[in-house]
């Protein structure tokens, strides 16, 4: 079964063309998304879709932005495709999994993306590294800083407990618990 997926990002623009060409390549069925983004993985129409395939089946898009915004998840949807038994097809770029050529492209997205992982990662410790140089603190903003710490051992000290301690001052009672026990560590 040839199973037709098409997806247009807003309301008003039209799905007609795309809707044409998947009939003309022989889809036994259509599905789609009006209004959706590509970026978005949780459509409608791409997991009824996904849903009615079946190992033999093959999934026809007009083109691969239909599909998928990202290259990352573009290889990771065909890829899992290829792993059920489901060939996949995209008319504008020419692509069909099923022959050695297109197995061969799937290989050189899958190659592409995972450099552009790299890539994103490298960049991400080197912009971190370059703000830790200048001072920036890195990380999730402390949940009690040092007045409230007080506070709080102040209130615990005064007979109320920790749980109510914690309530107090607004965090979870295991969070007052962790920040007592490393200002505990800290002064021994």
């Amino acid at each position: 079964m040839r199973v037709g997926y098409c997806r247009v990002s807003t309301t008003d623009q039209s799905i007609d063309l795309q809707k044409s060409a998947l009939m003309k390549a022989g889809c036994d069925v259509i599905f789609e998304d009006h209004g959706v983004s590509g970026t978005r993985l949780n459509r409608p129409g791409y997991q009824q879709a996904i849903s009615a395939l079946n190992a033999g089946d093959t999934l026809v898009v007009w083109r691969l932005d239909r599909l998928a915004r990202s290259l990352l998840d573009l290889v990771d949807m065909i890829t899992s495709l290829h792993a059920r038994g489901i060939a996949f097809q995209s008319l504008c770029e020419h692509i069909d999994i099923s022959s050695a050529y297109g197995e061969f492209v799937l290989h050189v997205l899958g190659a592409v993306a995972h450099f552009e992982r790299a890539l994103i990662v490298e960049r991400t410790r080197a912009g971190m590294e370059a703000a830790k140089a200048r001072g920036v603190k890195i990380g999730r903003k402390p949940a009690i800083d040092g007045e409230t710490l007080r506070e709080a051992r102040f209130l615990i000290e005064s007979g109320m407990s920790v749980e109510n301690s914690a309530a107090q001052i607004g965090v979870g009672r295991s969070t007052l618990y962790r920040y007592l026990s490393d200002l505990e560590k800290s002064a021994a």
